[in-house]
């Protein structure tokens, strides 16, 4: 069997890509700010899961404005190094963190929900606020942004609609708005290509791509399928055997480098339109948590 480019089979830290700048200019909106220690590092990090250790000695630093994919359970503060460090926007990662915008996976909605996607949106705002809104100006700001938002992922047409009616790539593009309406630094997204056709993959790759641009903000996702992110991506992270790899594209995806780094026979091919094609990942163990 044959995986396009699949960076893990489901695990609780997949081998993931890991985009960096998607041009020159993506950072340009943080440049001057004064914010220079990166968005994320870390230092000499293993993480362990019961009594095994899944991967240690893991050093590295995400700048402000790449667009990269790495462990959201970490940077969320859901889950705890057992060695090392991590910092998060200069900080230790704590839960609840409005600085970070996060779209988890994406599961399946009632038809019947009565949830607009205008509502969802809001929730980004006053989700926090146990149900009340704020009153007159302050209020009228909030739905001023919502508006803005939705426009911004071109969902204005169906924003008055029920979520549940909606397709996936509608419903991602909601979601995608709640995550940015708070206006984060960091955006995470896990799996946010999962459940869509090949049109809407693209279509929402280069969506966050040119919103990341705009607004300078950094974006961490984590993918099962790398090709629908390939054309805005740099750089590549993966995990394996309690190892981490990072680096360039062409310097990562390779059938010597994976080979070495799952310790088993992978190969990478090309076909005659640059796509990638990762063969014997279903064969490999131990890579999977």
């Amino acid at each position: 069997m044959q995986y396009e480019c699949e960076m893990s089979k489901r695990s609780l830290f997949p081998s993931a890509v890991l985009p960096a700048p998607l041009q020159a200019g993506i950072g340009d909106g943080l440049q001057g700010s004064g914010q220079h220690a990166g968005i994320v590092a870390f230092k000499d990090v293993a993480v362990q899961l019961g009594k095994r250790t899944v991967w240690r000695q893991a050093t590295f630093q995400i700048e402000p404005g790449e667009f990269v994919a790495t462990l959201l359970r970490l940077l969320l503060g859901l889950l705890r190094p057992s060695e090392g460090s991590v910092s998060v926007l200069g900080r230790t990662p704590w839960r609840g963190n409005s600085a970070i915008g996060y779209v988890p996976q994406r599961r399946l909605l009632d038809a019947d929900l009565p949830v607009r996607g205008r509502d969802l949106v809001m929730l980004g705002l006053n989700g926090l606020r146990w149900g009340f809104s704020l009153p007159g100006p302050a209020r009228r700001q909030q739905h001023a942004r919502v508006e803005a938002t939705l426009d911004a992922v071109e969902a204005t047409a169906y924003a008055d609609r029920p979520i549940g009616q909606l397709s996936g790539g509608e419903q991602q593009r909601l979601f995608l708005a709640q995550a940015l309406v708070g206006q984060p630094r960091l955006l995470l997204l896990d799996e946010p290509l999962a459940s869509l056709d090949l049109r809407s993959q693209l279509s929402i790759s280069h969506l966050v791509a040119q919103l990341a641009r705009e607004r300078g903000f950094t974006v961490m996702l984590v993918t099962h399928d790398v090709n629908p992110v390939l054309p805005v991506v740099d750089r590549v992270l993966y995990l394996a055997r309690g190892h981490v790899a990072i680096g360039a594209v062409d310097e990562i995806i390779t059938t010597q480098k994976l080979s070495s780094l799952y310790g088993a026979p992978v190969e990478v091919l090309h076909d005659s339109q640059g796509r990638v094609f990762v063969v014997g990942l279903e064969e490999v163990e131990g890579h999977r948590v």
